[in-house]
């Protein structure tokens, strides 16, 4: 007779824990990343006081390692990278060895506004500190390189006599306020977001509640669509409503990098006094929600996107405004994109000139010049916009012809070839530790190259062809969005040799094109090739296109052999 057996009994399966993502709303406060302990060890902001009174007293080996390749950030400071490393081995030294005993130095110019006197002092600090180097960026900012730590205080000191700061320009903060560079004075605006983006600025930058975020944050304000709105944290956008007239429509959630996403717009309607209030809502969402664990999920846009809109409005209305938010309409999108380059004219008679430097790229020298120019054309007001521009307001009709050309003198065209117009790059391995190629100096060779190479043909662009170059995959250029962007990497020539080169993305855009570019299988442009390449694009388009077809247009269905 056999033993009676007895049945195993079934196995309850494992529930996997979903980790933590570094919430504070959730209850994770202890730091999961190192960036995360030493922002809690100490709040960035507290720097300040530790470069003036220690590290610019006892020099660049005085430093703390964790202030400087952690907290300098939070006032604008990095290390630029040492010379002669090549882009090959951006990814196989320490923080360390690319270190260079100097610094980058990025000033916030919210709105990119200023004053021909700010101008001037800020060329003034280019000369004497920064040996007369001087970019504007994507984000309207002017950004110094050579900078020692010695001459740092007075650098600020410089700066906040003249109403400017460096505070919060880089970092896990709110950084600079985008802000159309025309605000009040553009025909077609729908409203001015200047006192919005003056009341945010008053509030909130540098109030130690909002400077310690999971990642950067970045802000834009305008009544019309010339800050890359799509492309933010927290984007206001100027809209007029059926009944309660202009005012801004509310986007949260966009970015590029190597994740890049569309921002979405939470179908809120907001006035001109309400947008401080839901700004600090947005960015206490942020705070409060955003993924600290890994600092590659750590920006808004991947809450967003697991979110969506609408649980983000809600939690936005519930927790932080206690209130519900109007519903509005979307703005209208434009027909073209809006760099301000040229001359145009302002609702009070006047005029504005935007004149286009090649990718950013000016000099201390250069800014005075601009400085003195536009004093002698009768106005005491510059812009700098969100396309590496540079725009000066309220010139009589009168003084136009004169200043366009003592800025054509000065190499800032107002009268650009498509491709000077439509050109952007990112500092590159000039001076920047993530970069992997050199974009400066390659965008003004390339500028060059295709205003004679294309001459025969630039009649026939009715809107430029954007090209962006970025020196590795950070997207600091925006190269999802151009027409042509090309993403630095070492790439292998004909030869089997490791060169410098770019992966192409093709019919990227906002506005009407919005949206990220096609990215070629496997294609890689030496940057040898680089101009050759480009130029043959170009004439495919001109030559393929059908009439009115913008270049986004043609390349959505170009066949893959046209476009390599």
């Amino acid at each position: 007779m056999s033993s009676p057996t007895r049945e195993t009994p079934a196995r309850t399966p494992r529930v996997k824990q979903k980790r933590g993502e570094g919430q504070w709303a959730l209850g994770y406060r202890e730091p999961l990343n190192p960036n995360e302990r030493s922002k809690k060890d100490d709040n960035p902001l507290n720097v300040r006081a530790r470069i003036e009174n220690i590290y610019a007293r006892g020099g660049f080996d005085s430093i703390d390692p964790g202030d400087l390749r952690g907290r300098f950030r939070w006032f604008g400071l990095y290390t630029q990278r040492k010379p002669g490393i090549d882009g090959g081995r951006t990814a196989t030294l320490e923080p360390e060895e690319l270190d260079d005993r100097y610094f980058m130095l990025r000033v916030r110019l919210d709105g990119g506004a200023l004053t021909t006197e700010q101008l001037a002092v800020l060329a003034e600090i280019s000369q004497t500190h920064a040996r007369d180097t001087a970019d504007i960026t994507d984000r309207q900012n002017i950004q110094y390189h050579w900078i020692q730590i010695e001459d740092v205080p007075t650098i600020w000191a410089k700066l906040e006599k003249a109403g400017m700061t460096t505070m919060e320009a880089c970092g896990d903060s709110p950084r600079v306020i985008l802000g159309s560079p025309v605000a009040g004075i553009a025909a077609d605006e729908i409203i001015d977001g200047t006192p919005a983006i003056d009341e945010i600025k008053r509030r909130y930058i540098g109030d130690p509640r909002y400077s310690n975020l999971p990642r950067k944050f970045k802000t834009a304000v305008s009544g019309q669509q010339d800050v890359a709105h799509e492309i933010n944290d927290v984007a206001f956008v100027g809209v007029n409503h059926p009944e309660h007239g202009p005012g801004f429509d509310v986007w949260v959630g966009g970015g590029l990098s190597t994740n890049p996403m569309i921002g979405q717009r939470l179908g809120a309607w907001v006035s001109l006094d309400e947008v401080p209030d839901v700004w600090e809502g947005v960015i206490s969402v942020f705070r409060d929600y955003g993924y600290r664990r890994l600092r590659a999920r750590a920006r808004i846009k991947f809450l967003v996107k697991d979110w969506g809109a609408a649980k983000f409005r809600q939690v936005l209305e519930d927790e932080y405004l206690k209130r519900k938010l109007t519903d509005g309409p979307a703005p209208e999108v434009p027909a073209t994109q809006i760099d301000h380059v040229g001359v145009h004219p302002q609702i009070d008679g006047k005029f504005y000139v935007g004149a286009a430097p090649v990718a950013g790229r000016v000099s201390g020298a250069t800014l005075l010049a601009v400085a003195k120019a536009a004093e002698r054309a009768g106005s005491n007001r510059v812009r700098l916009t969100p396309h590496q521009k540079l725009v000066v307001l309220d010139v009589p009709e009168a003084e136009v012809d004169g200043l366009k050309s003592d800025l054509a003198e000065l190499g800032l065209q107002t009268e650009p070839s498509p491709w000077r117009r439509g050109i952007m790059a990112c500092t590159g391995l000039e001076f920047c530790k993530l970069a992997i190629v050199e974009t400066k100096a390659r965008a003004i060779e390339l500028v060059t190259e295709l205003e004679k190479r294309l001459a025969d043909i630039q009649g026939a662009i009715e809107n430029p062809v954007t090209v962006h170059l970025n020196g590795c995959p950070n997207s600091c250029a925006r190269v999802q969005t151009a027409d042509i962007g090309l993403k630095g990497q070492i790439v292998t020539d004909e030869d089997g040799n490791q060169v410098e080169g770019f992966q192409v993305h093709l019919g990227g855009g906002l506005g009407l094109d919005a949206g990220f570019g096609r990215k070629l299988r496997g294609h890689k442009v030496t940057a040898s090739e680089l101009t050759e390449y480009v130029e043959t694009l170009v004439r495919a388009y001109v030559d393929g296109r059908e009439p009115g077809e913008r270049f986004a247009q043609w390349v959505t269905r170009a066949e893959e052999s046209v476009l390599q």
